[in-house]
């Protein structure tokens, strides 16, 4: 090395091994190999010619665990124990039925995923009494939810699990039954384990959720055996109902087997025949001597008497059926419609109505005309995720089941809200109509739109570098996606049909359906609102003809009315002796004045400083310090030193929260302008 610490020349050596001890050293691919076993990438080669073996010898399958980290996290050795002697089975002989779901969730803390997850867990209606589900854990029967998410915020990732004990019901209390469990997995795992869990008991199977968070009782990450996850959890639960309700007697299994004959979705029955079929052949002719087949012969004959009236199964010769390839995903989605249908008649029921089915419309994506209805249920589309599902009692006399929402899209729409459900927006991004205006020849330059935005003028806070950040962020996005292609640091190569390819990308991609809030506020508390209202839209608008005459659609009809007769009392409207009604001029801005007026007096009540009303193309600005939802819609509260002002709230300032704003009031509406202030500094 030389004198100048700033300058160098490497000498690099002879490539010498690691190995100690003269030990031979591993190759790369080898070390690979080796990674990937302890991982779960596959078994070893002894198992797998254990399995293979044995494979060969009984015609089964192989017994062994699915070698999902076999050698890896915590209860491998539970399932190491299980693989020693002739393979794991966890259905013992008289053990009862436990169905385990499982999922683990990266970063469930961030982006409050995991707090949406809890929060619907916890939802109306999941205890016996219809109230608000309990959180408990090992130690507490009313468990801190909060804390419980702060102490996993920054988790790698958490573990959610569903209990469903096929015979829950008869347990004497499904809440020490899960901390038995839980005490039996911890034992397993050899740690503490921090949980919660929440019992769900407002349907026909009663179930348990609990929550891991995703580190040991030392601090560190939780690593947990694929397979004791997949098979030890569910082998713990079921010996747990096995001990307390005592094994299932072979009459008990048979008067189960029995309730599914006729059942319209995919059973146990059905499982195995599956398993037993040859090239789809299922083979129940009589065998001498076997009386004891008998009765299990006899479920699968009726069971097959329903499946072939369903086009399922075909019977080529006395005793010899053949089974559809579509028997199992039919089956299956008639079981999940049959869920959903039922769901949708108990909401019903309990808001006093009965419904054909019929009328039902289960959407499995977006609806080809808009749905405009009264939010009537509100649950998980998956109950280890945080997809919403909504049931919306529609004006147009059907009850819509809707999934696929993300939870933070229908937060504000609330059980009771009106709301407007429709297709994907497929329209342009204003940034994809600049990029394409800007594009010349085929190649779009943000050197040249930044020199055209600084000649424009136009951007809001002067923030030019941004704006144009903002679009090449933009670019970077539709690149992944392979529609734009980046020549070098200042040129992409954008397509002729880059607008409308841009638009079929967003439309594809998690968001499957828009929905829009039209009025926080049901019916009832719009009719006699000081406010501007969804019902008096739908009456300026004149708009009837949408409503049918029965459900929904009556309800709205008849709140029409009596909102209509509330603004003539109040003096907002006119009958004429022809029985015309004539609306004040600008009513919804006259209403909206008012409701604010009325707000800001009584918040000012509570605030050190008093309210002023802002104008029409007053410019706005403050602290953005909170929101309040009037019957107007939602309202921003912009604070300054002696005075505070109500302003309607866009999603755009939400994350201002806290913040200075400004904004210009625009025709009861608010044009924000963010990003940075930059000024010229001498």
């Amino acid at each position: 090395m030389s004198d100048d610490e700033n300058h160098f020349r490497p000498r690099p050596g002879r490539i010498r091994s690691d190995a100690r001890g003269g030990a031979k050293t591993k190759s790369f691919f080898t070390k690979v190999k080796k990674i990937a076993r302890q991982h779960g990438g596959s078994p070893s080669r002894g198992a797998r010619a254990a399995a293979t073996g044995r494979a060969a010898k009984d015609g089964s399958r192989s017994a062994l665990a699915s070698g999902r980290g076999v050698k890896r996290g915590r209860g491998a050795a539970f399932v190491r124990a299980r693989n020693l002697s002739d393979g794991w089975s966890h259905r013992q002989p008289g053990s009862r039925r436990v169905i385990v779901k499982s999922r683990s969730v990266r970063a469930a803390g961030k982006n409050g995923r995991a707090a949406a997850h809890l929060r619907y867990i916890q939802r109306d209606g999941t205890s016996r009494d219809g109230e608000r589900g309990q959180l408990y854990s090992a130690t507490a029967d009313r468990a801190d939810g909060d804390a419980f998410l702060d102490r996993g915020k920054d988790d790698r990732h958490q573990f959610r699990l569903i209990v469903s004990p096929e015979d829950a019901a008869d347990l004497a209390d499904l809440t020490g039954y899960t901390r038995d469990l839980m005490s039996q997995v911890e034992a397993d795992l050899g740690t503490k384990l921090d949980w919660i869990a929440v019992n769900h008991l407002n349907t026909g199977h009663p179930h348990v959720h609990v929550i891991v968070n995703g580190r040991d009782e030392l601090g560190e990450d939780l690593v947990i055996n694929g397979d004791y996850i997949a098979h030890g959890v569910r082998e713990r639960a079921s010996a747990l109902v096995t001990l307390e309700l005592g094994p299932v007697t072979e009459i008990e299994q048979q008067s189960k087997l029995s309730a599914e004959i006729g059942q319209d979705r995919f059973t146990r029955i059905d499982r195995a025949m599956i398993a037993e079929a040859r090239h789809g052949l299922v083979d129940l002719r009589p065998e001498p001597g076997d009386p004891r087949g008998i009765a299990s012969r006899a479920l699968r004959l009726a069971r097959l008497g329903k499946l072939e009236k369903m086009g399922l199964a075909t019977e080529h010769a006395p005793g010899v059926w053949e089974l559809s390839d579509r028997l199992e995903p039919t089956l299956r989605e008639l079981g999940e419609r049959g869920d959903i249908i039922r769901t949708m008649q108990k909401v019903l029921r309990a808001e006093g109505q009965e419904r054909d089915p019929a009328s039902f419309q289960i959407h499995d994506g977006a609806a080809g005309a808009p749905i405009v209805g009264r939010v009537i249920d509100k649950h998980l589309a998956d109950e280890l995720g945080e997809n919403i599902t909504l049931v919306v009692d529609g004006i147009d006399g059907r009850a819509h089941h809707v999934s696929g929402f993300d939870a933070g899209r229908v937060e504000d729409a609330r059980i009771g809200s009106i709301v407007e459900i429709g297709p994907a927006d497929m329209a342009a991004r204003p940034s994809d109509r600049a990029i394409a205006v800007m594009t010349k020849d085929g190649v779009y330059q943000p050197s040249r739109h930044l020199e055209q935005a600084r000649f424009d003028g136009r951007v809001p806070g002067g923030d030019y570098e941004g704006f144009v950040d903002a679009h090449v962020r933009r670019l970077e996005a539709l690149r992944r996606a392979g529609i734009v292609e980046r020549i070098d640091a200042d040129r992409w190569r954008i397509p002729e049909d880059f607008e409308s390819r841009a638009a079929a990308h967003d439309a594809g991609r998690s968001v499957r359906v828009n929905i829009r809030v039209l009025s926080a506020f049901d019916l009832e508390s719009q009719i006699g609102a000081d406010g501007a209202t969804w019902l008096d839209r739908r009456l300026i608008a004149g708009e009837a003809s949408d409503l049918a005459p029965a459900g929904f659609g009556q309800a709205v009809a008849q709140a029409m009315d009596r909102r209509r007769e509330h603004l003539i009392d109040q003096g907002d409207a006119t009958r004429q002796p022809t029985g015309r009604v004539f609306y004040r001029r600008n009513l919804l801005a006259t209403l909206r004045e008012r409701e604010v007026a009325r707000a800001g007096a009584e918040l000012a009540v509570s605030k050190p400083m008093p309210f002023r009303a802002s104008g029409d193309g007053e410019t706005v600005s403050g602290t953005f310090t909170g929101t309040v939802q009037l019957a107007s819609g939602r309202f921003a509260i912009v604070e300054k030193s002696h005075e505070f002002t109500l302003v309607p709230w866009r999603p755009v300032i939400e994350r201002q929260r806290g913040r200075e704003v400004i904004g210009v009031v625009q025709g009861g509406s608010v044009s924000w302008q963010l990003g940075k202030q930059r000024e010229l500094g001498l």
